[in-house]
């Protein structure tokens, strides 16, 4: 299956490049003539029964040959006396991300050395590493641009792909993390404290949905969305709830918080006491729903915010049926 972040395709397959290659059995001097009549080539591979089993590296190859005695002692013997005979192999399919995680891995003397790819363990080509890192690095732009600027975190289109997969999940739970006030806090104290606020509520739900291992995106504003692929999503909740409730005064100044009498302007336009922000979260999972489009989870999970934004303080609610204050 290959996998795309917009259209750029994210697995090694789609850059694989075919190359000569040979069996265990061919002389170093067929060797010779392959680099000689291939000047662009860096690498031969070894084949044997359809299966790369080592790799001869141009530099090795002419390094050995270049020694004192090493054009008598090598060029009429087999190839696999000069071969690397633990080439980094990865399957077709494999991330082009962790390709090169594993290609800067190799000890210094094999980090330029071309990556051998196999489709069903059967050799189809190499990849370069030039290649490779021009791939990774048009990979890391495009994955950039579906970044919300702000957070950092993946934005709507990245986001849609993965509610993509989710509805065929057996079992999942979409949370919908949205301000209550903060609106009011922008029009108080200006959108340069109000972008502070998202970050510090950036950093809560990091600790508790991104370090955990599950999908992480921010919506805009001040609405985020966690996916997870099981239902046990009570106690994180409640973790996050606690977390922003301890800490989201010391965004305010104390003397509005200190006076009483303190008025801010609400939604409505009218003059109200200042409250402090709190956090809804609206859960939807499949537990006793079936969703086949991205517009029903969009649709229920809204349903689910506006009950929750009813509720005073911050609260989460469980597809309608559970209200935890």
């Amino acid at each position: 299956m290959v996998t795309k972040i917009g259209e750029v395709a994210t697995n090694i397959g789609g850059i694989v490049k075919k190359v000569p290659y040979i069996s265990p059995s061919v002389k170093n001097k067929e060797v010779d003539k392959l680099f000689t009549d291939n000047p662009d080539i860096r690498g031969i591979v070894v084949v044997h029964h359809e299966k790369p089993v080592a790799n001869i590296t141009r530099t090795h190859f002419y390094q050995k040959i270049g020694t004192l005695y090493g054009y008598n002692l090598y060029m009429g013997r087999e190839s696999k006396l000069l071969a690397k005979t633990n080439p980094l192999i990865v399957d077709y399919y494999q991330s082009i991300t962790e390709v090169s995680r594993l290609a800067m891995e190799r000890e210094e003397e094999d980090l330029y050395d071309d990556v051998i790819v196999t489709k069903d363990n059967q050799f189809v080509g190499v990849v370069s590493i030039r290649a490779l890192l021009m791939k990774f690095v048009e990979i890391q732009v495009e994955f950039a641009s579906f970044l919300n600027p702000l957070s950092n975190l993946p934005g709507n289109h990245l986001i849609n792909q993965q509610l993509m997969d989710l509805i065929s999940l057996e079992q999942f739970s979409l949370l919908y993390f949205d301000l209550d006030y903060f609106k009011t806090y922008n029009d108080l104290y200006g959108f340069n404290n109000g972008d502070k606020v998202l970050l510090h509520l950036t950093d809560i739900l990091k600790r508790n949905v991104l370090h955990l291992g599950y999908f992480l995106g921010h919506i805009g504003g001040d609405d985020f969305m966690a996916l997870f692929p099981h239902y046990d999503i009570e106690s994180i909740c409640e973790k996050i709830i606690e977390e922003f409730d301890e800490t989201i005064s010391k965004f305010y100044d104390p003397v509005h918080l200190s006076d009483p009498n303190f008025q801010v302007k609400g939604r409505s336009g009218q003059m109200e006491k200042l409250t402090l922000m709190s956090l809804s979260i609206a859960v939807l999972t499949n537990k006793q729903h079936h969703f086949e489009k991205l517009e029903d989870l969009s649709n229920e999970v809204a349903a689910i915010k506006r009950f929750c934004k009813k509720i005073k303080g911050s609260c989460y609610i469980i597809d309608h049926y559970n209200v935890n204050l």
